[in-house]
């Protein structure tokens, strides 16, 4: 079944439309800025941001906004597909400013406890990953990263 679609020729269309790289590209140059701003921090660059989550700016947000906004942009901003493309943004966002940045936060608890259980001579296999989320202000640059990454592009793909 799987094969099937994927020797139909309609599928392969899906990675040579604008919406498709809208997305993709929205994330990619939020990661790259993200690898920019800690290189700034640390002195290195680390590229394992192009995969990880949390940080400025939100990839996440920058992907699901770049998608919403160059379908508002071609297929107008009152049709339904727009309408669940930013439904869609807005979850993906607001999951990342809330419920993942709260669960940062309980890692960084659990690994003060962590700290001080190994003090006491008990050595834990591994930390937590501390940065799964991202803060109001993380997700609303990684939104108008995708925002005019989605302008940039709807404007020059003719």
């Amino acid at each position: 079944m799987v094969l099937a679609a994927i020797e139909h020729c309609e599928f392969w269309d899906l990675f040579v439309n604008k919406w498709f790289w809208c997305g993709i590209g929205g994330w990619v140059v939020a990661s790259f800025i993200k690898i920019i701003i800690a290189a700034c921090k640390t002195k290195e660059f680390d590229f394992a941001y192009l995969v990880s989550t949390g940080g400025m700016p939100s990839s996440h947000s920058a992907a699901v906004s770049a998608l919403a906004f160059s379908i508002g942009y071609t297929e107008g901003f009152n049709t339904p597909i727009a309408t669940i493309a930013v439904g869609f943004a807005v979850v993906t966002m607001f999951d990342a400013a809330t419920l993942r940045h709260a669960a940062g936060e309980h890692a960084k608890i659990l690994n003060a406890i962590v700290r001080d259980i190994r003090e006491l001579k008990f050595k834990p296999k591994e930390r937590l990953r501390e940065l799964l989320g991202h803060t109001r202000l993380e997700v609303f640059c990684g939104m108008i990263t995708g925002i005019v990454w989605a302008t940039i592009l709807c404007y020059y793909w003719k």
